[in-house]
């Protein structure tokens, strides 16, 4: 008894304001030397490792704050002095290691999926896994930072005593939990699914070509709930993931990123298809636009005035096939205009200097105008009984002369 005497009142001591000030101190203290501990190894290992740079840019800031949280709750846990309420200050410091812990967890599960993304790299030629992989690590990633912060959130409530007593009448109506958030978040949830589904399918990747909403684009980012199309014209069109599963779409990059084009011509019948086919060969030879696979011409119509000839390339991907149609077109275009300006599209007017007479007709022409009442003997005596002189009677003239006869 004797000997534990002293070790009471040493302790009692510690249960002071200057006792807590002093634990405080040494708990920083040994914070900072472990971190220099850490930062030092971390930064030996970095020198020959580049996963271990990436892992302190994202662990560094959560796993300093959790340990200076759980080195100052030890030390408050055992200084604090009796007249203060411990309990609540254990509750809190509780909530903050959670909440450290949760950010800690997201850090590293993030650099872990992020360094399985580094793995595949999509700036090669054959790039559809990566492309492939990467979207559906994107997907889990999302996933993966959502689970960690509900459970985060869930265990900072279940600290709560009220909590804790409610869980269990909200696990016996789950059923019906579950029913009501279907039906208020439907939407939401379907786009969160339709956003796995596109994940996982291999519909769209990232850095896919597509034709959406009559835009042609890049598929620049994939979410939960969300595509973002990364137009020519540097705009960006945002898209519901439930578009992509419910709207028909072109992807241009499904299986390779080769495609074929055209370029057509409406020129005059005096082209000559032969002579440009060759200049086409010399052009394509001449540009490392064109991958080699096809060049084709070919005169596809000859109606209404015009020759169409087409011409077919190829190319190794949609942006190069852009500017290699639009460097052939202008290249013939050009040779056209130098060497056979004949072949160039025209409108053709016939001028007849000496018209054709009109064909003689089985009916007699008259002089006069031929109508209902002119041209026939007929018509002139019909139209005597209508157009001659009519003589008018004077009424009062008309009674006198019938009273004389009276």
């Amino acid at each position: 008894m004797g000997a534990n005497a002293p070790t009471v009142g040493h302790m009692s001591d510690w249960k002071s304001w200057t006792g807590l000030g002093l634990a405080l101190l040494i708990a920083l203290a040994t914070v900072l030397v472990v971190v220099a501990i850490t930062s030092v190894a971390a930064r030996l290992t970095a020198r020959r490792e580049s996963w271990a740079r990436a892992l302190i840019l994202r662990a560094r800031l959560p796993y300093r704050l959790l340990l200076v949280v759980v080195a100052g709750w030890i030390a408050v846990h055992f200084t604090l002095p009796k007249a203060a309420p411990l309990g609540v200050v254990d509750h809190g410091f509780l909530i903050a290691t959670i909440a450290a812990g949760t950010w800690l967890v997201a850090a590293l599960v993030n650099f872990g999926l992020g360094l399985a993304t580094g793995r595949y790299r999509t700036d090669v030629a054959d790039n559809k896994r990566a492309r492939r992989v990467q979207t559906q690590i994107a997907i889990v990633r999302r996933l993966a930072s959502v689970v960690i912060v509900i459970v985060g959130i869930a265990s900072v409530l279940l600290t709560f005593p009220g909590v804790q007593a409610v869980g269990t009448s909200v696990l016996a109506s789950a059923g019906v939990v579950s029913i009501v958030a279907g039906l208020a978040a439907q939407s939401t949830l379907a786009n969160v699914f339709a956003g796995i589904q596109l994940a996982f399918s291999d519909a769209i990747r990232v850095e896919d070509v597509v034709i959406v909403e009559k835009e042609w684009g890049r598929i620049e980012e994939i979410t939960l709930t969300y595509v973002v199309v990364h137009i020519w014209d540097d705009r960006r069109l945002v898209l519901p993931s439930t578009h992509f599963t419910n709207t028909p779409f072109e992807n241009w990059t499904r299986h390779s990123s080769e495609l074929l084009g055209s370029v057509e011509f409406d020129l005059d019948w005096q082209a000559s298809p032969a002579q440009m086919r060759d200049r086409l060969d010399l052009i394509l030879a001449e540009t490392p636009l064109w991958d080699g696979r096809t060049g084709v011409l070919q005169v596809t119509d000859a109606v209404g005035g015009f020759v169409r000839i087409r011409v077919l390339v190829t190319a190794v991907d949609a942006p190069t096939l852009f500017d290699l149609r639009c460097h052939v077109r202008e290249q013939l275009v050009q040779w056209l205009h130098e060497t056979d300006v004949a072949s160039l599209p025209r409108t053709r007017i016939q001028s007849m200097e000496n018209p054709p007479r009109a064909r003689a007709s089985s009916v007699p022409v008259t002089t006069g105008q031929i109508g209902l009442f002119t041209g026939t003997p007929e018509a002139e005596e019909r139209a005597s009984q209508f157009t001659g002189t009519v003589p008018v009677v004077d009424p009062d003239a008309s009674s006198s002369a019938d009273h004389g006869a009276s």
